[in-house]
């Protein structure tokens, strides 16, 4: 079957010759998944791939305040290693997500990965406006699922910070702090968050 490449009096018109070089979704391999070289931020669910939006300068904003708060406890104490996305960090075979923010401990170095790591024992989620399901839902479930520790929901719609701690099979609430609350952890003893100065700073 010969499939019509794009042309200049039809610019909409996809380029069918370029596509056929890809799986159709439902049948890349990780294999595949691990090899595809884009700019993009891309999960990848049993076959399929999920194009994340690019973010905005105010999620990065946040993403970046964050990071350097969790990097200078972390690296001050010699307790492991805090990195960003993009990084893949596969849940379970067959499952990889790209979280905003990831701490591995030390112990668990073995689980470092050139291309991915496998797993992570906290997360943290700059909710996106796009879907914010899928950080404050489907992102928890999967989280939880895949046995990380701890899960922090950082919600710039009501300036708030969700912290999850992992209890069985479930997150159960740490603690939904606001403005004029500090955002505690219970994996890292001693890490605290000032909400007002996280949301006021990324403004």
């Amino acid at each position: 079957m010969a499939y019509p490449t794009t042309k200049p009096e039809d610019a909409n018109e996809l380029t069918w010759e370029i596509a056929q070089l890809f799986p159709a979704q439902g049948h890349w391999s990780e294999e595949e998944y691990l090899a595809f070289d884009t700019n993009h931020l891309i999960e990848f669910s049993h076959g399929q791939l999920e194009v994340l939006p690019l973010p905005t300068f105010s999620h990065q904003r946040l993403v970046a305040l964050l990071y350097r708060l969790l990097l200078g406890y972390v690296e001050e104490r010699g307790m492991g290693v805090v990195m960003f996305a993009p990084l893949r960090i596969q849940l379970w075979s067959g499952k990889f997500r790209e979280p905003d923010i990831v701490f591995m401990a030390a112990e668990h170095a073995d689980r470092l990965g050139e291309q991915y790591w496998r797993g992570t024992d906290l997360v943290m989620e700059v909710v996106s406006p796009d879907d914010p399901q899928r950080d404050r839902v489907t992102k928890r479930r999967e989280y939880a699922q895949a046995g990380i520790p701890e899960y922090w929901i950082v919600d710039p719609t009501d300036a708030s910070i969700t912290v999850l701690s992992l209890r069985g099979s479930e997150y159960a609430l740490h603690g939904k702090f606001v403005s004029g609350e500090t955002a505690t952890s219970v994996l890292l003893d001693g890490f605290a968050v000032d909400a007002a100065t996280v949301f006021g700073e990324a403004r």
